[in-house]
C-alpha cells in the first residue's frame, strides 16, 4: 500500500477550515473512516508518511460533504494544495523558472511526497505536456485529479494560462498509465 507525505493531507484539512470553518470540519469528521479520523486527531506532520488510503478517503470525503460527489472538487484540492505547500522557498523556483522548468521538476521530486510510481514528463507540440504516471501501486481518479489540479496552478504560477487539461489516459479505465495532458500560452 502507497504511503503519501503529510502536506498533501494537511492542505486539503487547511482548505475545509478555511472554506468551510470549524462547522465545516466538524461535519467532515462525521464522513471520514475511523482510521483517517484517527490520524486527523494527532498531529499530522508536513514530511510524515502516512497511509495513500487516507489521502484518498479524505478528498472522497472532502468532494462528497462539500461539492457534488463526483471528484471535481478534488481539481480544486490540487490547485490549492500547490499554492499551500510551495509558499517557501519554492515560491522563487516560480517566479524564475519557465513553465517546462517547473513541470519537470514535478516529476524529479515525485518520490519525495509519494512512495509509490514515477511521474515521467513528455513533451508534445508548443506548449503541451503529458505527465504520465506509472507503476503507481493503487490509482485513483481523487489522486490523479488532484495531480492535475496541483499542475495547472504549477502553470498558473510559473506565468502560464492553462488552454486544456484532461485526463488523457487512466488505468482504471484500462489504460497502461494514467497520463494528464496540459496545454498553456
Amino acid at each position: 500500500m502507497p504511503n503519501v507525505k503529510g502536506s498533501a493531507i494537511t492542505a486539503r484539512w487547511a482548505w475545509v477550515r478555511e472554506t468551510q470553518g470549524e462547522p465545516g470540519l466538524k461535519r467532515l469528521r462525521g464522513e471520514l473512516a475511523p482510521s483517517t479520523k484517527a490520524i486527523l486527531e494527532g498531529n499530522v506532520l508536513k514530511s510524515s508518511w502516512y497511509p495513500f488510503e487516507t489521502f484518498v478517503d479524505l478528498t472522497v470525503c472532502i468532494d462528497r460533504v462539500f461539492g457534488r460527489g463526483d471528484l471535481a472538487l478534488a481539481r480544486e484540492l490540487g490547485r490549492y494544495g500547490a499554492e499551500a505547500n510551495l509558499k517557501t522557498i519554492y515560491r522563487l523556483f516560480y517566479k524564475l523558472g519557465s513553465v517546462k522548468w517547473i513541470i519537470e521538476r514535478a516529476a524529479a521530486v515525485w518520490r519525495t511526497y509519494y512512495d509509490s510510481g514515477y511521474m515521467v514528463v513528455k513533451h508534445g507540440a508548443g506548449n503541451t505536456v503529458d505527465l504520465v504516471i506509472t507503476e503507481f501501486a493503487t490509482p485513483h481518479r481523487s489522486h490523479c485529479l488532484s495531480v492535475l489540479g496541483w499542475a495547472e496552478k504549477s502553470v498558473e504560477m510559473s506565468g502560464g494560462k492553462v488552454l486544456t487539461s484532461e485526463e488523457a489516459t487512466c488505468r482504471l479505465r484500462g489504460d497502461a498509465v494514467c497520463t494528464l495532458r496540459l496545454t498553456w500560452e
